[in-house]
């Protein structure tokens, strides 16, 4: 698949890594030199500096004969011509472009991406994306990391396993017998920085980070097992309110569940486009790293806090500051990825990293055959891929035991019908299943092998 990248950010740079390791054809585009040069000389990949806009940058890139182009530069605008060139000029079959402005998002605009408009497939909202993955880590406040699959009946849950964990020096194969009514499945264990599929006589240690599949009737059980005794969040206190804290006070007031929800903005008239927008919510213009102000806020007594601004420093600060002022949980935006390591020294309990969640949506959409969702782990260390069984496939009208996964490959859990099945070896996998996957990034080619997810079902 020939596929041209526009923008050599964090996004671009992943993007191409990803689908570079897969055996395409990628070519990337942007005005610094320095990130090209850095990508070609990492990746497999050809660069080519330039105006992504532009048709003779475009036409260098090789776009009279691409399959896609993925608009990932930090200018909607340009990202929004290039597709349009793209289009009107290679007729690209399929383009994504990444859109920050919530004023090019809203639905009642949603014509504007027509083909006789604006010929964009796929837009992608990072600001959607992270406001979800806030919220989903607000969902299971005990850990440090949350997903759903199968349309919210499949849990991935995130868990760093404490002294007093009661998990500690069994074998999973012995849980799995002691625990034989629940859903839940460790696939993946990071241990000293290193992330590996564990093995059923593998032992689960103080300190390990562990990626367990349940079921969502299961995760209060599996969190009480795993030493995380769910909570019910009744105070949520938002520092920043762009267009992440704004979506997720906005969400939090839909909830069913009566959630106090108190935000804090430094802009005074962000703040005040804030308290329009909102109904129930307080919201309060000041500094989020002020003593006072948190005070105020009551973020001492909160369930969450949630530091959400454009500034990874300031995030960062705000979230330790709360914690140090007795909130509960407190979780904080990350855009720079070399940060990620400090947040367990720093007593935070969870960060979001927008270009995984962008990374992930837009792997999602370039697979969209069979292929129906996918989540990227960390930084880029894995994938949780959902997926539907093709005749073709190896795995089809065979029983898991004899099918030869890759060794950081482990099957999560599988739909027959509208019953979600937890995996055992006589369990037979048939055409049109859907299965969830953990696996390596290393070991992504073979799942895909497996899955027989190519060019021909896009």
């Amino acid at each position: 698949m020939k596929i041209i990248i526009c923008g050599a950010g964090q996004v671009g740079w992943h993007i191409a890594r990803h689908l570079a390791g897969e055996r395409n054809d990628v070519t990337i585009i942007d005005t610094n030199a320095e990130l090209i040069r850095r990508a070609t000389d990492a990746l497999d990949v050809q660069g080519v500096t330039g105006f992504a806009s532009h048709p003779d940058v475009l036409d260098r890139a090789g776009a009279r004969d691409a399959d896609l182009i993925i608009a990932a530069t930090y200018s909607d605008e340009v990202n929004m011509v290039t597709c349009q060139v793209a289009h009107s000029v290679f007729q690209v079959p399929r383009k994504i472009a990444r859109l920050r402005s919530s004023a090019y998002l809203d639905a009642i605009y949603s014509d504007l991406y027509r083909t006789d408009h604006l010929p964009i497939d796929v837009v992608i909202s990072p600001e959607r994306e992270v406001a979800r993955a806030a919220l989903q880590r607000l969902s299971a406040p005990s850990t440090f990391d949350a997903e759903t699959f199968l349309n919210g009946r499949l849990h991935l849950l995130g868990i760093s396993l404490d002294p007093d964990s009661p998990v500690l020096n069994t074998p999973l194969r012995q849980l799995t017998e002691m625990f034989s009514s629940l859903s839940a499945i460790v696939a993946g264990v990071r241990r000293g920085g290193k992330l590996f599929a564990p093995e059923p006589g593998d032992q689960l240690f103080e300190g390990d980070q562990i990626y367990v599949f349940t079921l969502s009737q299961d995760v209060p059980r599996t969190l009480e097992i795993f030493g995380k005794p769910s909570a019910r969040q009744e105070s949520v206190v938002i520092i920043g309110a762009g267009n992440v804290g704004l979506a997720v006070a906005q969400a939090l007031e839909a909830s069913p569940e009566r959630v106090r929800v108190k935000v804090i903005e430094r802009d005074r008239a962000r703040a005040e486009d804030a308290a329009d927008a909102l109904n129930r919510t307080i919201v309060l213009n000041g500094d989020g790293l002020a003593a006072e102000l948190l005070e105020e806020a009551a973020v001492p007594r909160a369930d969450a806090v949630l530091a959400v601004t454009d500034d990874d420093k300031t995030n960062i600060l705000a979230a330790v500051r709360a914690k140090q002022a007795g909130a509960k949980l407190a979780i904080s935006l990350v855009n720079d990825p070399t940060l990620m390591s400090m947040m367990d020294t720093l007593d935070i309990d969870a960060f979001i990293n927008p270009r995984a969640s962008t990374v992930s949506t837009i792997l999602r959409h370039i697979r969209h055959g069979r292929v129906r969702d996918i989540y990227s782990i960390g930084d880029a260390e894995a994938e949780v891929i959902e997926a539907q069984v093709l005749s073709t496939s190896p795995m089809a009208g065979r029983p898991i035991r004899d099918i030869e996964f890759p060794e950081g490959a482990l099957l999560g859990a599988v739909l027959k019908g509208d019953k979600v099945v937890k995996p055992t070896g006589d369990l037979r996998i048939e055409e049109g299943n859907i299965i969830i996957i953990f696996a390596l990034a290393k070991d992504v080619p073979e799942v895909e092998r497996l899955l027989q997810v190519s060019i021909d079902f896009f």
